[in-house]
């Protein structure tokens, strides 16, 4: 007897496609040579512009019997978000980065951290899927490329990278149009992402 079939979903904010490729540019410049110095090789995929996103609340594997709830729930978490800006590079996790980021600073008066609140009470009561995502910290960011699996020697090198200083991210801002529930399908080559409900705010 096999289980329910479930879903990998998150519900995120898509920067705009220019603001995308600026960012892109900026992380190809920034990882040129990176690699040359060290005890080995390390390897970072900059991830294709429709990757690209900024998750709100990850709910993991679901039954996907449940997306239909949550793709409804979206409508009530529907509010007013002001100008978000680009902020400085992060390596994540900073111990044993696995990825390049950026960070995104909220408006002035809160929306996104709101936007956030909204979401995740909405998807807690829908699914029960919130309730971890209530006291984990929210960092908003973007990821812009990830270290291909076996790159570098270890933890050691992996750690160095942190250390590495990377220059100043592009003065980018945007104001986001709609949250969208998406569906990441996994493969050896990497993530793809289906868009499976927008809801506009």
């Amino acid at each position: 007897m096999t289980g329910a079939a479930t879903a990998r979903l998150f519900v995120a904010v898509d920067p705009p496609l220019g603001v995308r490729e600026q960012l892109l540019a900026w992380a190809r410049e920034a990882l040129r040579g990176l690699g040359a110095r060290g005890s080995g090789p390390v390897s970072v995929r900059v991830l294709d512009p429709e990757l690209l996103h900024l998750t709100l609340c990850f709910l993991g594997d679901r039954p996907v019997d449940e997306i239909a709830a949550i793709a409804g729930a979206l409508g009530g978490c529907a509010g007013p978000v002001g100008e978000l800006s680009i902020g400085a590079p992060l390596w994540l996790p900073p111990r044993r980065p696995r990825s390049l980021a950026v960070e995104v600073h909220d408006d002035p008066h809160g929306g996104l951290e709101a936007l956030r609140g909204a979401l995740v009470g909405a998807l807690a009561e829908v699914c029960g899927s919130g309730e971890d995502e209530h006291r984990r910290r929210f960092r908003a960011h973007v990821t812009l490329a990830r270290l291909r699996a076996g790159s570098g020697r270890g933890a050691s090198e992996q750690g160095s990278l942190g250390e590495r200083a990377l220059p100043a991210t592009p003065a980018l801002s945007f104001k986001p149009e709609e949250i969208v529930l998406y569906r990441s399908w996994l493969a050896p080559a990497g993530a793809s992402y289906e868009a499976l409900a927008v809801q506009p705010v």
